[in-house]
């Protein structure tokens, strides 16, 4: 059976190892009378076949994964389980937060200050010293035997942790695969940023994004509620701050006192340090209209300084981010004195790099590269930003770069480089505060951040491809990605399918003269005989980044005025109609960049064919409209409109993408052009909402 599953197209499962004794027959304790559902016979085969059933791996899918793991024989009967044995009363906290999530599993534990019984299955949660070569406090060490379950922290935060990942492994809700994991982050600062100020998000939004990150281990959430559109964080010294007339969007729409405090509170209770902006002195046209002065103003400054007072009087946060980038300094007092207040009143200073006079105790936050300026220097602190703007990605190409880049210019932080945020600009309005979610691959690349930032290493440069990267751990690593998805994101946004498994022949260059219609020999026969200029692995195929040479393309020398073609074979089951993601220039959500148009895929004349048939482009809803910040994306992605039905015949389907460039050279900032192209069968919830 097991020999000929490939053949056959079936999957051999041995149920017999576990059900056996030593001598080859049934153990004893898993015999039935009938069919029990809470049987321990029935349990086991149930956690065996769980994988299989839902296309999971064998084991559960931990993410971000453990430094070290090691699987054992056995499993740790959850089911039987009825106590957790937590005697450090510092600990009561998380033992309440296993205690709640056991429950939902359907898992009742009862929460014990005492050693149980010889016997009697428990969870054990302790404090004790874990060894790791980095950030000791978060450390955790997590034992799964047969007949228990115990998990060693430093500190209450490193079994916060170690949590996280016990939650994965109970994937079945009925057994704990045995294993020995010993943990830690290979960087200290893990964070997130959402820019609230030019798109208000509700609180139950924040909210999710919170419970997201913490459920992956991030722990600071990076809060942008002020810029050029709107101020919206209030002020009760300042009201006028927050009036609607003083916004461009979503106007009167901020939050108070309370709900900011509400966020501080929520952030702590997961171990999430909440580091709030408060831009300045750029980015400041909201507070211009409001107070009727620039913040460079001697006024200006004035009244900065009682906002940023006010402000550290009310809110316990340890950081406070004054922005500072994209600004042309008229006052050189400004930043010296506000960071003086601000240190002064016992808060670390936090500004972006490239940005203003800042001192050497300002910790710097990168969002584009320095030449080694900052990241060469042995005194000046750091987090990295540069190229985590998941605004600017395709959903795709996202999880590949960030999966495979290193952070920091370091395998692991140190004093100076302490770790990097994922950011969010959605600068364009939003028709909708779910587009933000379903516009940027905000969850699909949340888990890439956190896998990286957690486990530490990747590779120097920054990369769009699967196949430039680390092909066989990326592969490795989606697979962990999508049963995440499968298990937590069914109700979230997660534009991400599997992507590694798909090969494509690149063919060219052929020039074209600028005549972007023209065609080539591909496009007059079977592609398949002729040998590729090269393969490329990915459901979206980068040729040349918008920000070349810094991100790495799949054409080396990328030429003007030339036309490539990728072909692939793709197998269908029975014939009929299937959706698909196309897609060619996946806008960014900052910019305003014109939408496709009237019956064209781009403005480059990109074309595809499936058995030599030509699949025509959407009914685009704004189809050739000027880019404006005010008008928001409809279904210019492919991620968020509905997908391309394509009829496939019964077997071996031929495809072949036409990828023609005129000028390399975009028009303007917002009109860059995206030589790239996505075609992969569409995730079935694309297909259905």
């Amino acid at each position: 059976l097991q020999s000929e599953a490939n053949a056959h197209r079936y999957t051999y499962l041995d149920l017999f190892t576990a059900f056996a004794d030593e001598n080859g027959k049934l153990k004893k304790e898993l015999t039935n009378d009938g069919l029990h559902l809470t049987g321990k016979g029935y349990l086991l085969w149930k956690h065996l076949v769980f994988p299989h059933v839902y296309g999971l791996q064998k084991e559960a899918a931990l993410l971000p994964l453990p430094q070290q793991v090691q699987w054992g024989a056995g499993f740790f009967p959850l089911h039987e389980a009825r106590t957790i044995e937590v005697k450090e009363a510092s600990l009561q906290k998380e033992a309440v937060i296993l205690q709640v999530a056991m429950a939902k599993k359907g898992i009742s534990l009862a929460i014990n200050n005492k050693a149980v019984s010889n016997g009697e299955k428990a969870i054990v949660l302790q404090l004790g010293n874990v060894a790791s070569p980095l950030q000791k406090r978060e450390a955790y060490q997590l034992r799964v035997t047969e007949n228990a379950v115990v998990l060693t922290g430093n500190t209450s935060h490193g079994i916060f942790n170690g949590l996280q990942t016990l939650l994965q492994l109970a994937r079945t809700g009925v057994m704990l695969d045995a294993c020995t994991i010993t943990d830690w982050p290979a960087f200290a600062w893990r964070g997130y940023m959402i820019d609230v100020g030019r798109n208000y998000m509700s609180m139950e939004r924040l909210k999710e994004k919170i419970d997201v990150m913490a459920n992956y281990k991030l722990n600071v959430f990076h809060f942008h509620p002020t810029e050029d559109v709107a101020w919206r964080i209030e002020s009760k010294l300042y009201p006028q701050l927050t009036a609607p007339e003083h916004m461009l969007r979503n106007k009167g729409l901020y939050y108070t006192k309370a709900q900011v405090k509400e966020l501080i509170a929520y952030c702590k209770e997961r171990y999430i340090t909440f580091v709030p902006e408060i831009d300045m002195p750029g980015h400041s046209a909201a507070f211009r209209r409001a107070m009727k002065t620039d913040m460079q103003s001697d006024t200006g400054l004035l009244i900065v300084k009682n906002i940023l007072k006010e402000f550290c009087q009310t809110y316990d946060v340890p950081y406070v981010h004054i922005g500072a980038d994209e600004v042309k300094i008229t006052n050189q007092r400004f930043i010296p004195e506000v960071t003086a207040l601000l240190e002064g009143m016992g808060k670390k200073v936090i500004g972006w790099q490239p940005g203003g006079n800042f001192s050497q105790s300002t910790l710097r936050q990168l969002w584009m590269d320095d030449n080694g300026k900052i990241t060469g220097s042995k005194n000046i602190q750091y987090i990295d930003s540069r190229h985590l703007y998941i605004n600017h990605m395709d959903p795709l190409e996202a999880v590949t770069t960030i999966f495979n880049r290193q952070i920091a210019n370091r395998d692991a932080g140190d004093a100076t480089a302490l770790g990097a945020t994922l950011c969010t600009w959605h600068d364009r309005a939003a028709g909708t505060e779910d587009d933000v979610m379903q516009m940027n691959p905000v969850y699909p690349g949340m888990l890439a951040f956190a896998e990286r930032i957690w486990k530490g290493g990747g590779q120097a440069g920054w990369i769009a491809n699967v196949s430039d990267g680390n092909v066989a751990a990326f592969r490795h690593f989606e697979d962990r990605l999508l049963e995440q998805k499968a298990r937590y994101f069914t109700d979230k946004p997660f534009p991400y399918v599997k992507q590694s498994n798909i090969v494509w022949n690149l063919y060219g260059p052929y020039p074209n003269e600028g005549k972007l219609a023209k065609s080539f020999v591909p496009e007059h026969g079977p592609v398949e005989i002729r040998k590729p200029f090269k393969q490329v692995i990915g459901g979206t195929i980068v040729l040349r980044h918008w920000w070349a040479p810094l991100i790495k393309g799949a054409v080396e020398d990328p030429e003007d005025s030339t036309t490539w073609y990728a072909s692939r074979q793709i197998w269908s089951d029975v014939e009929g109609e299937k959706a698909f993601w196309i897609g060619f220039n996946n806008l960014s959500r900052s910019p305003s960049t014109d939408s496709p148009p009237v019956g064209e895929w781009n403005n480059k004349g990109n074309e595809v064919f499936v058995n030599g048939q030509r699949v025509p482009p959407p009914t685009w809803i704004r189809g050739g409209q000027k880019g404006h910040s005010e008008i928001p994306l409809t279904d210019e992605g492919y991620e968020y409109r509905t997908p391309a039905k394509i009829y496939l015949q019964q077997g071996w389907n031929s495809v072949l993408i036409k990828a023609p460039v005129g000028s390399l050279k975009g028009r303007d900032w917002h009109n860059p052009v995206k030589w790239m192209f996505t075609f992969v069968e569409a995730p079935e919830e694309a297909v259905t909402k």
